[in-house]
Parts: C-alpha cells; sequence; structure tokens
C-alpha cells in the first residue's frame, strides 16, 4: 500500500447507502450502510469474497443501478433525484468504466472502439479519432490502432478498453477485475500501467479485484463483508 494523496478534491461520495435484493428465500441485503469517499489522485481497491457486494456496490457507485437508500455524489453533483437520462449524462461525463471482460466492439478497430464514448457525445470523428490515438500511445497501443479486437492480444485488447475508459478525461474510473481473465504476466503489466496512468493523468481509480498483488498496489484497501465495508483485514 502507497500513501494516499492529501488535499485531493472529492471526485465520489456516498453516504449511508443500502440495497436489497427479493430472493426465493426471502430479502437480502446486498448493500448495508456503506459510507466512502474517494479523492481526486487516489487509486482504491475493494476486496472480498465472491458474493459479499463487490459488484453491486460498483454499479450503484457508476449510477448503473440505484440504491433503495442513501446518497451519491459524483464529481460534486448529487445524484439523487435525477432523471435516467440526467444519470446517464453525469455517468458519462465523469465516470469510465473498465470489466473482466473488454466488450470491445468486434466490428471496429481499437481506434474506434476507443473513439466510440466521444462519437456518442457527438464529436466530430476526425477529432475524436485524435484524442483516442493520444489515448492509445499513452497504453503503449498506438502501433495497433487498425487492428480489430479479434487481432489482439488479451492483454491488448484490456489495454485498449482502459483507453476507452479513459478517453472523456473522468474524474473516476471503476473496474470490475479489470485482471481476472488475463494470465499472471500480462496481469501483472496491466497492474504497472494502471498506477502509472493514476499517477500520470491523475485520474482517481476504484478497483474491485480479487487479486491481492492488484490490491497492494492502491493507496488503500477496504473489505466487503457480507453487505458491509470495513478496512481490509479487520
Amino acid at each position: 500500500m502507497t500513501d494516499a494523496p492529501t488535499q485531493a478534491a472529492p471526485v465520489l461520495r456516498a453516504e449511508h447507502l443500502q440495497k436489497t435484493y427479493d430472493e426465493g428465500t426471502g430479502r437480502v441485503d446486498v448493500l448495508r450502510d456503506i459510507s466512502l469517499t474517494v479523492h481526486a489522485r487516489e487509486m482504491l481497491a475493494i476486496i472480498g469474497a465472491s458474493g459479499s457486494g463487490k459488484s453491486t456496490l460498483l454499479h450503484v457507485l457508476g449510477l448503473l443501478d440505484q440504491p433503495d437508500q442513501g446518497r451519491l455524489w459524483v464529481a460534486g453533483q448529487a445524484a439523487d433525484g435525477l432523471s435516467e437520462r440526467q444519470r446517464s449524462r453525469l455517468r458519462n461525463q465523469s465516470l469510465g468504466f473498465v470489466y473482466q471482460f473488454h466488450h470491445l466492439l468486434p466490428e471496429f478497430t481499437a481506434l474506434d472502439n476507443v473513439a466510440m464514448p466521444l462519437i456518442v457525445r457527438r464529436m466530430r470523428r476526425a477529432a475524436a479519432r485524435q484524442q483516442a490515438r493520444q489515448l492509445l500511445d499513452q497504453v503503449g497501443l498506438s502501433q495497433r490502432a487498425t487492428h480489430f479486437p479479434g487481432q489482439l492480444s488479451g492483454g491488448e485488447r484490456q489495454r485498449v478498453a482502459l483507453a476507452r475508459s479513459l478517453v472523456t478525461q473522468p474524474a473516476c474510473v471503476l473496474a470490475d477485475e479489470p485482471t481476472g481473465n488475463l494470465d499472471r504476466h500480462t496481469a501483472d503489466a496491466m497492474f504497472t500501467l494502471l498506477r502509472r496512468v493514476n499517477q500520470d493523468l491523475g485520474t482517481a481509480f476504484i478497483i474491485v479485484t480479487h487479486d491481492p498483488a492488484l490490491a497492494a498496489l492502491a493507496h488503500r484497501q477496504l473489505e466487503m463483508q457480507a453487505g458491509r465495508l470495513q478496512a481490509a483485514g479487520c
């Protein structure tokens, strides 16, 4: 673990989040009174067993799902009370996402996959591609810009996915098991890249992971246990 950034503004803040699902055996409290603040330039790792609520928490923090109770602020803006369209706009403006599986569009090149979030924003295609090319260079893939996902290795596809998550210059990137589908050598290279992006671009990261090596790179680690969030190892 490294020292966390100091005197940085919050990019994401949650207070008393609750989330409950109805299952055949009854109601299950997936998130229980979660409060969390993530600052600019901070890298936070969330660890925990399968089924502890990690992915649900990430979906709520990423505005992909709504809590039953509690409040959430993203880049200083309160998320409660927003319409779906407003939530989508805030998500697109302030957050980036990386998943265990890259979810690249197979019919588009690496360059156009990275440019896609900007094109969705109605940026001119030439300008979007120029910005995407800069991000591909940041992740060491400028020479693969014209290749399609099927022509890339697993590690290269994840780096394209990381570039795509960064192209809108988000305040925070939420990563759900970003190295879970990679071999040890490729995962280590991805760890190094995530840390470099955090340091060079100042992007905050919230990383859900089972991998202790990746978690150890973060400024701090929190652990989900039965829907509750606490300092790792407590």
